[in-house]
């Protein structure tokens, strides 16, 4: 297996927090791993990018070559949008779709988010918000994590661990509101990954009844 991730966001959103969990599952499922801060600004509001490789052989080098990276998983939608060119083209974008207004003239978050949409595979969500509503909003990027573990080639139990190791020190209600937005971003990914597939079903009987009407007609 292999999984070349880059992560993304700004500082203060819990970046690293994310590649340190992911490292640690990966791990304790006997995988090898290199990670790389590229820029490592961890004041809020800098810019803070990880590549995170997991491999099931021995990993050569800690950079994600461009068109090369499985998944970017980012806390911004601007910062998202800032490593597409790092994407395969079945590569997967898993963003928060609330921006963070650090920078002047800072683009119309819709047309950010038209441009991620061009993908074919991506999952947007508001994570702040729905930490929000779980207690904490800087459980955020759990909830971002949480959809990712869909696409990600570790058990998801593997992450859980993760998670209580991680904030073990902060007591269970830390841990418990934790784990409550990784299952929470990983019901919305279901649910996205089941409407896609809903919808080919759809196209595939709409082309399978037009291919019909042909054969009548002809």
């Amino acid at each position: 297996m292999k999984n070349d991730i880059i992560i993304a966001g700004v500082g203060g959103q819990g970046i690293l927090s994310i590649a340190a969990i992911i490292a640690t599952a990966a791990v304790n499922n006997n995988l090898y791993i290199k990670q790389s801060e590229i820029h490592g600004m961890s004041q809020r509001g800098g810019e803070v990018e990880s590549h995170l490789r997991i491999s099931s052989t021995p990993i050569a080098s800690d950079l994600i070559a461009t068109g090369a990276a499985d998944m970017i998983i980012s806390l911004e939608p601007m910062e998202a949008l800032r490593y597409v060119p790092w994407l395969k083209p079945e590569g997967w974008i898993i963003t928060n779709n609330h921006p963070f207004l650090n920078i002047p003239n800072y683009p119309p978050i819709n047309d950010i988010l038209n441009e991620i949409k061009k993908r074919p595979h991506h999952i947007i969500m508001n994570a702040d918000e729905i930490a929000r509503e779980l207690g904490s909003e800087k459980a955020a990027n759990m909830v971002v994590l949480g959809a990712a573990t869909r696409c990600l080639d570790i058990p998801y139990e593997e992450i859980e661990k993760a998670i209580r190791h991680f904030f073990g020190r902060k007591g269970e209600e830390i841990v418990n509101m934790n784990l409550s937005a990784l299952a929470k971003g990983r019901e919305i990914a279901i649910l996205k990954l089941e409407g896609e597939k809903e919808k080919m079903r759809d196209e595939e009987m709409e082309e399978r009844r037009d291919e019909e009407n042909k054969k009548v007609k002809g």
